[in-house]
């Protein structure tokens, strides 16, 4: 599967946004320059909504392009991470292919434009810090039953 491409200038201005995102910005950077997965904790700029990476993939492919923020895939663990805003829990609470992370839940992301321990970005920050509209997410899900919070989707 190719890596969608952007301009270099977006994968260092994507990296300094997601590093900036952390109380330690420099230890992610230390991460990356050893090649591996940075721990970034969410709340702060944003949430973090998980699917199945086969349930996303076509989920995606509803979404314009301009509408689409960032999403980190694992193909390994059939996983995608899509990051939304801090008030995207209510929003997605019936989306049952969805389970949005509390603030404070780590998720651990290799630089743009690299593949560490199965991970990608699917669609790199640019950034921006453009996120994915919750409404435009739930969209592209489709319905679905209600599903406590707690529940990994299957």
């Amino acid at each position: 599967m190719a890596l969608p491409t952007q301009p270099v200038a977006q994968y260092e201005a994507g990296n300094a946004w997601l590093a900036d995102c952390t109380a330690d910005p420099d230890l992610v950077r230390e991460a990356w320059d050893a090649e591996a997965l940075a721990p970034i904790v969410s709340g702060k700029h944003w949430l973090v909504a998980e699917s199945r990476l086969s349930n996303g993939l076509p989920a995606a492919t509803r979404i314009r392009e301009e509408q689409r923020g960032p999403v980190l895939a694992d193909g390994v663990l059939d996983r995608a991470w899509w990051l939304v805003p801090l008030d995207a829990v209510e929003e997605l609470a019936d989306v049952r292919q969805l389970l949005v992370h509390p603030a404070g839940w780590t998720l651990h992301c290799p630089a743009l434009k690299s593949y560490y321990e199965n991970r990608f970005w699917l669609w790199c920050p640019d950034g921006s810090g453009q996120l994915t509209d919750p409404a435009v997410l739930a969209a592209a899900f489709g319905p679905g039953g209600s599903r406590r919070h707690s529940e990994v989707p299957a």
